[in-house]
């Protein structure tokens, strides 16, 4: 149905799903208010102190871009294929928007959730991580919510193939022309597939050298 189609859907799916992941987040701060100032400091103090510089302060950089930039995709490229599709009668205001997007995904979603991991100490056990920790963080407080975290994550996913497949089709179309269109949904279902089978720690490293590949043309392109 093409970006009309996606527009549709995602348009219903990813604001429900964050407008649950905020209220459910602020629930678990709103139980743990006395500890926020304190993971706050914890939080700065890990970033930015002795321990940061000591434990190898690049390695942290690099760990922290990868991380953003799977997150809000900010400085790839690949949301300018999405924007442009968009009809606005000022482009500036596209623009806005699309400057919007980082801030609420990453300063607004991903900071409150780092204070919820520390709030709860969730972040010292060694038995959990990623989004398992996030899960036990908000176990500690709302017991059946990681059973509506898993329906969020699965929301998100699905609403992200359905995004990159829109921006995969563009470039296909425009290096191959609409007569091979058939070929690339082929070879986008068999990537889901071999994902979907493969080891998560070399679909990510894989993910994380492609976005890489897209950002450096992108950020050189800008400058």
């Amino acid at each position: 149905g093409g970006i009309t189609r996606i527009a549709s859907i995602t348009q219903l799916i990813v604001p429900t799903m964050a407008v649950l992941y905020f209220i459910a987040t602020i629930a678990v701060l709103a139980v743990n208010i006395q500890a926020i100032p304190s993971a706050i400091y914890l939080m700065l103090t890990d970033a930015i102190g002795m321990s940061a510089l000591s434990g190898g302060i690049l390695g942290s950089l690099i760990t922290g871009i990868q991380r953003a930039a799977f997150s809000n995709e900010a400085g790839l490229g690949s949301s300018a294929i999405a924007h442009a599709a968009a009809k606005s009668a000022y482009s500036a205001r596209a623009g806005c928007v699309a400057l919007l997007e980082p801030f609420i995904d990453t300063v607004v979603i991903c900071f409150l959730t780092g204070l919820m991991i520390t709030v709860t100490g969730v972040y010292t056990l060694d038995t959990v991580s990623g989004v398992v920790m996030t899960s036990t963080a908000f176990k500690t407080v709302i017991s059946w919510f990681p059973v509506v975290l898993a329906v969020i994550i699965a929301l998100f996913a699905y609403s992200t193939i359905l995004t990159w497949s829109y921006y995969a089709e563009r470039c296909w179309r425009y290096l191959f022309g609409p007569r091979y269109i058939i070929i690339f949904h082929g070879l986008f279902c068999l990537g889901i597939f071999i994902g979907g089978i493969s080891d998560l720690n070399t679909v990510i490293q894989l993910s994380d050298l492609l976005l890489l590949s897209m950002a450096v043309p992108n950020l050189i392109g800008l400058y």
